[in-house]
């Protein structure tokens, strides 16, 4: 049982869960950076429709889509250290944020592909087409023309991934880490759990909202760029 609320210990509590913020932070930015990367090459087959690749990365994707997180950070934390040792690689002394990382980048790659994939669809053939009567490459229609158009569709929904992943990480304790959640669970010794955890949601809270107000000026001085170079044009 916990004991009596008392309004004025959330106050208290937040500048303790604050020190831990940057664990949080430093996972959903090095997840976003990782899954970024890796979700661009998985797409390539699917966009180039690559036979035995783009199969596998349907198979790949479909699993991530289709099972919660927290059974992908225990399958990722247990099974990679027992994969790597069939081949002779000990990864016991790897710290836990590590596979935490790994695990959300695998997460968010599977759907940031998927985002990449609906965007350059998006994007009318008829631009690619000109570009290859041209003589441009295949690379260069893609990073040139394709890509430009295709990262300002999928901005909105890259900005909810991520906030999505930001939420998500709230599990990353499960695995030792001690982030925001894995100190309000170190907190919740002293019984005052209903203090604790609104200061945790409100420290969620306001990073969404930053999180979404960065996003939404972004997204508006992208549109003010376009509209100045066609004003121009």
């Amino acid at each position: 049982m916990g004991k009596s609320f008392d309004f004025s210990l959330i106050w208290v509590y937040l500048p303790k869960l604050l020190s831990y913020l940057h664990v949080t932070l430093f996972i959903v930015l090095a997840s976003v950076v990782c899954g970024v990367l890796l979700g661009l090459v998985v797409a390539l087959p699917r966009l180039y429709k690559i036979p035995l690749l783009n199969r596998l990365v349907i198979i790949y994707i479909s699993y991530t889509r289709g099972t919660p997180i927290l059974i992908q950070l225990f399958l990722v934390y247990y099974g990679v250290p027992e994969l790597l040792k069939a081949v002779g690689i000990d990864v016991s002394d790897v710290q836990p944020l590590v596979f935490v990382i790994l695990t959300y980048a695998l997460h968010f790659a599977a759907y940031f592909s998927e985002i990449v994939r609906a965007s350059v669809n998006a994007i009318d053939r008829g631009q690619a087409e000109a570009g290859y009567s041209i003589g441009m490459s295949s690379y260069a229609v893609l990073t040139r023309i394709v890509l430009p158009q295709a990262w300002r569709v999928a901005l909105p929904n890259v900005a909810n991934l991520t906030i999505g992943t930001l939420k998500d990480t709230s599990l990353a304790y499960t695995l030792g880490v001690m982030d925001l959640v894995g100190r309000a669970e170190m907190l919740g010794t002293t019984y005052h759990f209903l203090e604790i955890w609104i200061a945790l949601s409100m420290i969620y809270y306001v990073v969404v909202l930053l999180l979404e107000y960065v996003y939404h000026r972004f997204e508006r001085r992208v549109q003010r760029f376009e509209q100045a170079v066609t004003a121009f044009d």
